[in-house]
């Protein structure tokens, strides 16, 4: 059975580069019907909050990405991992290493000097004929992994390609630190094989990990995984995506309206593509899905397709869910949604002409207080051309049947016997209504409101 799994680190939010190695990671498991496990490593203590981690929770709950085991914390498996050193111990496969971490610094710094890469000079290895110093009182050890000094460790990357490292270029890593807490690289390895894990889909920043991870799952007797390395995500400048960017954390885009379906599109084509695609469920991308198409070089974030595809699920959401997610942000917004009109009728009337939640709350939020239009809105539009015919307009309203065609027709009528075009009427009444000059079709607009909230505003023509 496929086990794929999402390992982030609670050290802060959901950013959106591991938004789409958790999308990535749950469609494959979903296309071969098998299991994603979400796994938090938080084994570093003085990073890790309780904060973050339910940041994480929150974005892949936002995101739909529902996981079918965990979550499993590291800090929870403490005693495990000391089980497996213990075993490693006793098979030569680790020892304990005596150096003192002033030492090792000296020696970086020598060889540094020297041009020489940096790296443990394997003082404390146990190798057949070799004495050993006797360890210093007082110095608590770190438990090093003895890695394979000879041949090289070599795996065939599903986006990457044959990958090939020689061990010696590998030192020996620190698997236990000296309060015997155990290490990240560590950790993963015994999770992975704990948790059956057959494919690792992970950020290409892991690359150098997967090498030594390998070797300790050699070492273990246990055959490593299949491997996919997701190349990074740069932002819209072409620059690696960062803070800078702006939203970078998946919850900020429901902050900012998107939609999470139009998150998980986006996401989906992002360095991945089923021919000339853009627009499908998560139903489909789970059966198109593979590691075949994804690409290996890096994907640049592209805001505008974002929006664009975002705009397209709005336009295709029904009005009620729309008006369930829109409703508290116009409470934030101290706006009051009262029974008439309708919300979900206000959202019908101009979702095709927004691209988030937060410009329909921003459409929407005229309809339920008093608007002040500014004072060069009204300069401009009321003027004396135009108000005989909106006088005109008003002197109908109170016995037209309220309803768009009838009021439209009475626009017509009213500027017909001005002889004015219609935005002359058209652009006096939006302003009056809404303090704005861009709205839907009139007619729809004042349809929508209540026919004495029309009345009353439209008095202020005056």
């Amino acid at each position: 059975m496929i086990r794929t799994r999402f390992a982030p680190s609670p050290t802060g939010f959901l950013h959106i580069g591991g938004a789409r190695t958790a999308l990535f990671s749950w469609a494959y498991a979903r296309r071969h019907g098998g299991s994603f496990i979400l796994r938090i490593e938080d084994t570093d203590l003085a990073r890790s909050t309780p904060e973050a981690v339910q940041a994480i929770l929150d974005g892949m709950g936002w995101l739909g990405l529902a996981h079918d085991e965990g979550p499993f914390y590291q800090t929870q498996r403490m005693a495990r991992y000391r089980e497996v050193i213990a075993e490693m111990l006793a098979a030569g496969t680790a020892y304990h290493c005596y150096m003192a971490p002033e030492e090792l610094d000296r020696l970086r710094d020598e060889q540094r000097a020297q041009g020489l890469k940096p790296r443990y000079n394997g003082a404390w290895r146990p190798e057949a004929g070799k004495a050993l110093p006797t360890p210093p009182a007082g110095v608590a050890p770190v438990i090093r992994f003895r890695n394979p000094t000879d041949g090289v460790v070599a795996w065939d990357d599903l986006v990457k390609g044959r990958i090939e490292i020689a061990n010696a270029e590998l030192d020996d890593l620190v698997i236990a630190r000296a309060d015997s807490t155990p290490t990240y690289n560590f950790c993963v390895v015994v999770d992975d094989r704990d948790m059956d894990i057959t494919h690792v889909i992970r950020g290409d920043d892991h690359v150098n990990n997967t090498p030594r991870q390998i070797n300790i799952l050699r070492a273990l007797g246990v055959h490593e995984p299949l491997y996919a390395h997701l190349s990074m995500i740069l932002g819209d400048d072409g620059q690696k995506l960062s803070k800078r960017h702006g939203a970078v954390s998946v919850m900020q885009y429901d902050d900012q309206g998107y939609l999470p379906e139009a998150v998980l599109n986006y996401l989906a084509r992002l360095g991945w593509s089923h021919g000339d695609d853009e627009v499908f469920s998560m139903q489909q991308f789970c059966e198109w899905f593979d590691l075949d198409h994804i690409t290996p070089s890096a994907a640049q974030f592209n805001t505008e397709k974002l929006n664009w595809l975002n705009a397209h699920y709005l336009k295709r959401a029904e009005p009620v869910r729309l008006a369930a997610l829109v409703q508290p942000r116009l409470e934030a917004r101290g706006v009051t949604v009262n029974a008439t009109p309708a919300l979900g009728a206000i959202i019908a009337l101009h979702r095709e002409r927004v691209a988030n939640l937060n410009e329909l709350a921003d459409a929407a939020a005229p309809f339920y207080v008093d608007v002040q239009p500014q004072a060069e809105l009204l300069a401009k539009h009321l003027t004396p051309e135009s108000l005989p015919a909106l006088a005109d307009f008003i002197t109908g309203l109170p016995d037209v049947d309220w309803e768009a065609a009838a009021i439209g027709a009475l626009i017509k009528e009213s500027v017909a016997r001005h002889g004015l075009k219609m935005p002359k009427l058209a652009m006096p009444l939006r302003v009056l209504l809404t303090g704005r000059e861009q709205t839907p079709s009139v007619d729809a607009l004042i349809a929508t409101f209540p026919r004495e909230t029309v009345l009353k505003r439209l008095a202020l023509a005056g």
